[in-house]
């Protein structure tokens, strides 16, 4: 398959991660996710591992040769009727090893920006770059787990069942899951005990973006 590469109006180049990413996006993980607990952060080892697994899978967004955004991903087989799993179900130890090459769905397994370079539209092309990339494979689109990244802050006076319905109504802005669903992502069940992160109660969301839909900066879908 031919490598991804797109260049946006700041000069950030979107590409396919490289083994020579790998230290780099190991930094990544840490600066991007500081309270989530260590052994759910991928190493750079396992990077290099994701790329061996399914190499036209993994993305990162390149500022000259630094890494400012990454994102990881497998294929998998999921089953809708019982959406509720864990952040380890998937990863198996941070290696990847549920990958599945004749899986009909993508399976998102993380986004990660680089603080300084948030609010930039780097998470949002890294998006459009999966989407292309199930377009060509002809997959059913992409599955995830959106942090409610919020939560946490608010724990002491509402359940997460009552921030999750306010997120499907829209009645709450979440840091993290407001934006997934501002371009296309649709709310499915949500995921407690997901993974181990304070700042959403270990709480997360599955969210599902269809194949059919329209994410700034991807092509559009064959018709």
């Amino acid at each position: 398959m031919t490598p991804y590469h797109r260049t946006l109006p700041s000069g950030v180049v979107i590409t396919n991660t490289l083994a020579e990413h790998a230290d780099q996006l190991e930094e990544l993980q840490r600066l991007a996710f500081p309270s989530l607990r260590d052994d759910q952060r991928f190493k750079a080892a396992q990077y290099r591992r994701h790329i061996e697994l399914f190499p036209e899978g993994q993305f990162v967004a390149l500022a000259g040769d630094r890494v400012v955004a990454a994102n990881s991903a497998l294929r998998c087989h999921f089953d809708f009727e019982q959406p509720v799993h864990t952040f380890e179900d998937f990863i198996q130890g941070g290696w990847l090893t549920t990958h599945d090459p004749t899986g009909p769905w993508m399976y998102g397994v993380d986004t990660s920006v680089h603080p300084d370079w948030r609010r930039r539209g780097l998470a949002t092309a890294l998006y459009a770059a999966r989407l292309d990339l199930i377009h060509a494979l002809g997959l059913m689109g992409l599955v995830g787990a959106g942090m409610m990244s919020g939560y946490g802050a608010v724990k002491h006076r509402m359940t997460a069942q009552e921030y999750f319905e306010g997120l499907r109504s829209g009645r709450i802005v979440d840091p993290t899951l407001t934006m997934q669903l501002s371009i296309g992502f649709e709310i499915r069940a949500l995921l407690p005990g997901y993974l181990h992160d304070p700042v959403c109660d270990d709480y997360c969301v599955l969210i599902v973006l269809d194949a059919a839909k329209a994410v700034p900066g991807a092509r559009p879908a064959a018709t």
